[in-house]
């Protein structure tokens, strides 16, 4: 199966990325993911050497269903290696691995020189694609930068011209769900000469207080601040943001958010994105991550007759469309499984308490009114075996 793609022009083997973030964090992690099978990196973001960086200890925190973490909020800032460090680094790389893609992520202040200089060093150094972090939700707003960039379209719109005439690589935008209208600043990117842009950013939050020291996770001294909330949770945000791109804006889409495994990917790529970029699952589980990613990517385009990821692209998107528009006439009822139905009763206390009063149990099984049953689907999702299930009828044509 053909996973080779191309962005921006610049070619892909596989459609896996390690997103800008600690596992990108130095030239040695880098050249172990591209052994493990990674087709390209986003460099952790690279600053001048003049910004002043330093972290706060502890700076993760996760939220845990059982063994998975599900969610993980950080305030890590950006990089502390210093530009030599990097240019030494990214020519090593280059050399190493001619069909690997290198994009390095850069974050200037808040002048024009400073930006500027920082992407010709870029180009200069080996980047084949640039991608400017306009979203990091904590610790740079402070300084002017990340997402107080990002939040606001006409700083976006100036800075990016501030890079994109100052290199002839790619320029990607990375954009903050932290928004009222991602599409809104997509608009300004595009305006600013962007070539293609990268979403989401981690979601700003709170993932926690400890209820013992009344202090909020992570803790740091007795006191935290607001973090970047990633991991599986914020799937669904990163998937509603894709789509709104997808639709709005015609630019290359480079994905992220909550990507696990190779049918999230697929799901972003179903939704219009070119690729995936990925991080909090790395830091869980490893580099290795990506051998199970590309394998179950080829087993998935196979089973459903795709001969490439071009075939996969954009088909969910064109199912979108307005709530307005949506088809409210047919009349469905879920389906019972009695076998697998063990009578505990959770779709009763969920109907009852939080849907339509339509489900009772008769003889230890579920029994469903159909004239009281508005097809909401709660029941489906409640019942820890699966009895109940959708769709059942076929919708008039």
């Amino acid at each position: 199966m053909d996973l080779k793609s191309t962005f921006c022009g610049l070619p892909l083997e596989n459609p896996f990325l390690l997103a800008s973030a600690p596992p990108t964090a130095s030239i040695d992690m880098i050249d172990r993911a591209f052994k493990a099978g990674w087709a390209g990196v986003v460099t952790k973001t690279i600053k001048p050497d003049y910004m002043d960086i330093e972290d706060a200890k502890p700076r993760f925190h996760a939220l845990k269903e059982g063994k998975r973490v599900i969610g993980f909020e950080n305030f890590e800032l950006v990089s502390k290696q210093n530009l030599q460090y990097w240019e030494e680094g990214i020519k090593e790389l280059r050399e190493k691995w001619p069909s690997k893609l290198i994009v390095v992520s850069i974050m200037g202040d808040s002048n024009e020189k400073s930006w500027g200089d920082l992407a010709v060093w870029a180009e200069k150094t080996g980047a084949q694609a640039l991608e400017l972090n306009f979203s990091c939700p904590h610790g740079m707003p402070e300084k002017g930068v990340g997402a107080a960039i990002g939040q606001n379209k006409n700083i976006t719109k100036l800075i990016t011209e501030w890079v994109t005439k100052s290199v002839s690589i790619p320029v990607i935008v990375k954009l903050t769900p932290n928004v009222t209208s991602v599409v809104e600043i997509a608009e300004a990117a595009k305006e600013g000469g962007a070539d293609a842009l990268a979403a989401i950013n981690t979601v700003e939050s709170l993932s926690g207080v400890d209820l013992k020291t009344l202090t909020p996770y992570p803790m740091v001294q007795g006191f935290s601040t607001l973090g970047g909330y990633s991991g599986p949770a914020v799937k669904p945000i990163g998937l509603r943001v894709i789509s709104q791109l997808a639709r709005g804006i015609d630019l290359p889409l480079s994905a992220m958010g909550g990507v696990s495994n190779w049918s999230d990917a697929m799901e972003y790529i179903s939704l219009g994105a070119n690729h995936v970029q990925v991080c909090t699952e790395v830091m869980v589980s490893g580099f290795g991550i990506v051998k199970k990613m590309i394998a179950g990517t080829e087993s998935y385009l196979k089973e459903m007759g795709f001969n490439s990821l071009d075939d996969l692209r954009g088909v969910a998107v064109k199912k979108l469309t307005t709530h307005e528009s949506l088809n409210k006439k047919a009349d469905l009822v879920p389906g019972i499984d009695l076998e697998a139905c063990t009578g505990c009763g959770k779709c009763v206390v969920a109907c009852r308490d939080g849907g339509y009063q339509a489900i009772s149990l008769v003889g230890r099984k579920v029994s469903i009114e159909e004239s009281s049953c508005d097809g909401c689907a709660l029941c489906t999702f409640v019942c820890p075996e699966s009895a109940l299930f959708f769709p059942v009828k076929e919708l008039p044509a």
